[in-house]
């Protein structure tokens, strides 16, 4: 591992521990200082790497999310808080999110498939695209694990899934929602 990118792993490990802000004190190899003040300010403040609903960069190859009225609003889903609980950080759900638990949903985002294949069963939807293979896009209030029915081709394009959705209180991964029985939907 190179030691820019050493650095960097190691400030978003001190960063998430800590809740310090997500840019680190200097910006990495290749990257100017204009990218880190810019990627500074299009970021939510006081948010720790891995955290928060994500940011969809306005230098984003891949366009926002299109409104849709027939799916879960990610802004509902996103705004969680967490409470301490001895070495962990545990979700505080509202009543609007408890009240998808165990209902049918339908849920958009991009794909971010867990395993290389032409066909995923198992997946992630974010809310924001995936800028690079080694970042996650926001935290996990911004993803929504998917087990799907059939398999799925991996798109870069938004996918929308319906299934029966589950709010996790506790889950070993960190997850906060679930998408279970999942199919496409156009």
């Amino acid at each position: 591992m190179k030691k820019p990118l050493l650095a960097s792993v190691i400030w978003s490990l001190f960063a998430l521990e800590t809740g310090a802000q997500a840019v680190p004190p200097r910006a990495g190899a290749g990257a100017s200082a204009a990218a880190a003040s810019q990627t500074a300010a299009s970021a939510p403040t006081g948010l720790a790497f891995g955290t928060g609903p994500g940011v969809h960069s306005p230098d984003s190859a891949f366009a926002p999310l299109p409104a849709r009225d027939d799916v879960v609003p990610w802004e509902l889903l996103t705004d969680v808080k967490t409470r301490a609980d001895k070495n962990r950080l545990l979700p505080v759900f509202k009543l609007a999110q408890l009240q998808l638990h165990q209902k049918t949903q339908r849920i958009q985002g991009f794909m971010m498939p867990l395993e290389p294949g032409e066909r995923q069963t198992h997946f992630l939807l974010s809310a924001v695209p995936l800028s690079c293979p080694f970042c996650v896009p926001g935290g996990p209030e911004s993803m929504v694990e998917v087990k799907s029915r059939t398999p799925v081709k991996p798109s870069n394009d938004p996918v929308v899934m319906e299934g029966r959705f589950l709010v996790l209180h506790d889950d070993p991964y960190g997850l906060y929602y679930r998408l279970v029985d999942a199919v496409p939907v156009k």
